[in-house]
């Protein structure tokens, strides 16, 4: 590309210095400077360096983000539908419970019915065939010899 004995003299280049501006302090608005005490006094921590130098300041605790509502583990409508199936199913073993004890107070008066009546049954036998075989104990009455005047009988 270059002829190869041709001087090359190496270009001159302008060398500009930028020199930083420094920028005024800021002035802080005044705002009026009212004095508190701190509730609490911060402690003081110092640091030592490895080169020696001891740096003693405030420790600033980093800012805590504030604690989200505490979510309950399972959700609210899920409480609700399994409280709703467990008051169902407590409703449903109750009309079955009532059902039986319905059933069973029928058939215990059904039994009853049918103990007085097989008892009273019998009373009535024995009162039938002890009458028979006994003529000669209760008082008879010949309705052919009395006479009915005005509801009363004479004999």
């Amino acid at each position: 590309m270059y002829p190869e004995h041709t001087p090359h003299v190496p270009a001159q280049r302008a060398v500009e210095v930028h020199q930083p501006t420094p920028y005024p302090p800021a002035a802080p608005a005044a705002a009026p400077v009212v004095p508190v005490q701190p509730s609490t006094v911060p402690a003081v921590a110092s640091i030592v360096l490895p080169d020696g130098r001891v740096v003693t300041g405030y420790a600033i605790n980093p800012a805590q983000p504030e604690p989200l509502a505490a979510k309950p583990a399972v959700s609210r409508t899920a409480v609700n539908v399994a409280l709703g199936g467990a008051g169902f199913l407590a409703v449903c073993g109750g009309l079955v419970l009532l059902t039986s004890f319905i059933a069973a107070l029928t058939a215990f008066i059904t039994q009853l019915i049918t103990l007085a009546a097989v008892i009273f049954g019998g009373w009535i036998a024995v009162q039938i065939f002890s009458a028979r075989g006994h003529q000669g104990g209760g008082t008879t009455v010949n309705i052919r010899k009395a006479v009915i005047k005005r509801n009363h009988f004479h004999g």
